[in-house]
């Protein structure tokens, strides 16, 4: 008796993986010793005579539908790190790798291929607009440059972005200076969002709009990275907002990363020396908690990126400066589970194998109105 056949089994749906997935998450955004420094020429003959430094030496990983904070004082090189990642600077040295692609080594055109993939939200939206164009031809724009659609195709885009980030389809003609500063921030996410990129850098998008129109563009950030799967990098002076926003904090100072951690971590236990201090100044709502609070004051001035010290960039300003800061570099290690730090005062941890230094993202909630 022959035995009945087994039924067949079935068709594999057409986005299944060709092989198991990896088990440890893959970094969409790579930056290996990233270096960013920008020539001084001096005298008659304008001679090369030195460099400012504006990025020496930074490394970290972001990873898929991740927001990495960036947060550090003045001049110390976020923007610049923020443009060099999508290569609006030519590098001095290091990679950066966005979803596989070595930027560094593309060709111009190669170069304009992948740019829909990445795109940025610039910090004055007003100077980012074109005062010329109109609200549907500046957020037309990336679609005219990059697709070969029709000129209705490409209006019923712009309405659907305008729908996304909140904007009135009626003022689809109006020109930048009719619409308040939250609204041309509005504009410029729209225009980033157009070619459905994977990768935005955010450029301190809400340090020229006041609290209440803050928490909205924050808001909506966040809905649209829950929507359309995004991956932020988000610079900013705002430590309360990087808080609410970011899975990840790396506080920088004068051109490297002083500390990269989990944001729950890093503000409940800062470990390096600046991001104590820096963390120190964030004032808290509770008038009893504010009241026991002890703020680190630092003393001394910045260096300049143009000459900065021996060792450690913050020797010179740590209250826990030893003889060992003042002559060697520390390099950005792992001291805890997820937790890197550049700073002699912590050992180097050994970091198993697999993993990424990434520890699990917690969830968004929606930002209200501050007081």
């Amino acid at each position: 008796m022959l035995d009945a056949p087994s039924p067949a089994p079935p068709p594999e749906p057409l986005s299944a993986p060709l092989s198991a997935p990896d088990p440890s998450p893959r970094p969409l955004v790579q930056v290996r010793d990233l270096k960013m420094h920008f020539p001084i020429y001096t005298g008659l003959l304008r001679r090369h005579t030195g460099d400012v430094k504006a990025v020496d030496g930074v490394s970290f990983d972001i990873f898929q539908g991740e927001t990495l904070g960036l947060v550090g004082e003045s001049g110390c090189g976020k923007t610049t790190v923020g443009r060099a990642l999508l290569r609006l600077y030519e590098v001095t040295a290091g990679s950066v790798i966005i979803d596989g692609l070595d930027l560094g080594t593309l060709t111009p055109e190669l170069l304009r291929r992948a740019r829909p993939a990445m795109q940025m939200v610039f910090q004055d939206p007003q100077a980012s607009l074109n005062p010329r164009m109109t609200l549907a031809a500046i957020i037309a724009e990336p679609l005219t440059e990059h697709t070969t659609w029709t000129a209705d195709k490409r209006l019923a885009r712009v309405y659907d972005l305008m729908d996304a980030v909140g904007l009135n389809r009626r003022f689809a003609n109006r020109f930048p200076h009719e619409f308040s500063g939250g609204q041309r921030q509005r504009i410029g996410i729209a225009r980033a969002l157009a070619l459905n990129p994977r990768f935005i850098v955010c450029d301190e998008p809400i340090a020229a709009l006041d609290v209440s129109i803050q928490a909205q563009v924050v808001n909506l950030l966040e809905d649209l990275q829950a929507e359309f799967g995004l991956t932020y990098l988000f610079i900013s002076h705002d430590l309360s907002m990087v808080r609410h926003i970011a899975d990840r904090v790396a506080v920088m100072y004068l051109g490297r990363i002083a500390e990269l951690s989990p944001r729950d971590a890093l503000y409940a236990r800062p470990l390096h020396p600046y991001a104590e201090a820096l963390l120190s100044a964030v004032p808290e709502p509770d008038p009893n908690v504010e009241s026991t609070r002890t703020r680190i004051i630092l003393k001394g001035d910045v260096p300049s990126p143009a000459n900065p010290p021996k060792g450690c960039n913050f020797s010179t300003r740590c209250p826990r400066v030893f003889d060992r800061c003042r002559v060697e570099k520390p390099e950005l290690v792992q001291v805890e589970p997820g937790r890197m730090v550049a700073c002699h005062l912590y050992p180097a941890q050994s970091r198993p194998a697999g993993s990424t230094g990434r520890t699990e993202a917690p969830e968004h909630n929606q930002q209200g109105a501050f007081a």
